[in-house]
């Protein structure tokens, strides 16, 4: 069954892992989300047998997560973690471009990149976003995501809805649930709802896979009208 994509609920706290193997990383991560608004730094992690152990401990609704860790290096990690927690939204921290290594952790399952030296406004969106199981991925990455990764097979043979479809298409360009709502003219909830039927009919098991099915179906297209 395919999860419902919620937004985070009015005082309803996001609890965040953060995995590096740099304590000043950490740390300074931490500082930068002190005063967040809904978000609360529920624990650390520094390779990626522990961030495997402390995920486990502390169900966090996200986590942010480097991917050159001791032990067990960062795409294995997030791999062990959603095979135990599949909702927990996974957002990639990397200190330089590194996007091959980016596109192994999306295909892992990871909803999410930012670099490290990103500014706090987008941490707290990318945050955000992924809580929801939204996507926050660059427009570079989503075309390399068609050119690497394959999409699964449909899990059934029932065809997508006029609206449905409408709704993939902004999905993989990026729009949030509440931009789609407002471009269709339609309610949040009610988008939510579809996004759900959406990759259950696709076989889908995030936002990902969706918009890498619609892209390659030529459902959907990255060029805006």
């Amino acid at each position: 069954m395919s999860r419902i994509t919620e937004e985070p609920s009015f005082g309803i706290l996001i609890g965040v892992l953060v995995v590096d193997d740099h304590l000043v990383v950490r740390k300074g991560v931490r500082a930068l989300l002190m005063d967040a608004s809904g978000i609360t730094v529920v624990g650390e992690a520094a390779d990626g047998l522990e961030a495997v152990m402390e995920a486990r401990r502390l169900q966090p609704q996200v986590i942010l997560m480097d991917l050159k860790l001791p032990r067990l290096d960062g795409v294995e990690a997030i791999r062990e973690i959603l095979a135990e927690q599949p909702n927990v939204g996974i957002v990639v921290l990397t200190g330089a471009d590194a996007d091959e290594q980016v596109l192994a952790a999306v295909e892992a399952g990871a909803l999410g990149y930012l670099a490290k030296t990103a500014d706090p406004e987008s941490f707290v969106q990318a945050i955000t976003r992924v809580a929801g199981g939204e996507l926050w991925l660059p427009q570079r990455l989503t075309r390399k995501l068609l050119a690497h990764l394959k999409p699964r097979p449909s899990s059934t043979a029932e065809p997508l809805t006029g609206r449905e479809t409408s709704v993939l298409n902004l999905l993989a360009k990026g729009r949030t649930n509440q931009q789609i709502a407002n471009e269709l003219c339609i309610a949040e909830a009610t988008v939510r709802t579809h996004v759900s039927h959406i990759l259950d009919k696709l076989g889908a098991s995030n936002r990902v896979e969706a918009a890498l099915h619609a892209l390659r179906a030529g459902v959907a297209t990255l060029e805006e009208p």
